[in-house]
């Protein structure tokens, strides 16, 4: 399957809190969340559910299929893991460290994240003190 965009990167993961929450996701609510117009999310639904990412028709709940889970999944992990990196390596607010790992999950290469997340937990397994550092 070809790489999504960012921007549906981000309406997948939404979906997927959402559903985790609420057991589906609804236009409104995500329209809310990441701040945009309601047509916006309209469009991109349509195209998720042409990808065969999500189930979706208008006025409808919408759910993520098998393939839109595992991918939204594989985004959330990505931002979870880049979060933790910011916050128990680097020592950055958590709130800011959200934020930054939101944007820089799209970007960062396979080999820059395992990386990551291998220090993160030698830091962490290791009990070092990087604050003294930071």
């Amino acid at each position: 399957m070809e790489k999504l965009s960012f921007s549906l990167e981000d309406y997948i993961e939404e979906i997927y809190n959402q559903v985790l929450k609420n057991g589906q996701a609804k236009v409104t609510a995500i329209a809310d969340a990441l701040g945009v117009r309601k047509a916006s999310v309209t469009g991109a639904l349509n195209v998720l559910s042409e990808k065969k990412l999500i189930n979706y028709a208008p006025y409808s709940p919408i759910t993520l299929t098998a393939q839109g889970e595992k991918i939204a999944k594989e985004v959330l992990k990505k931002h979870e893991n880049l979060a933790e990196f910011f916050v128990e390596v680097l020592n950055i607010p958590r709130d800011e460290a959200i934020e930054i790992a939101c944007k820089m999950e799209h970007i960062v290469s396979d080999k820059l994240f395992d990386n990551m997340v291998k220090l993160t937990e030698y830091v962490k397994s290791s009990q070092m003190d990087l604050k003294k550092i930071f």
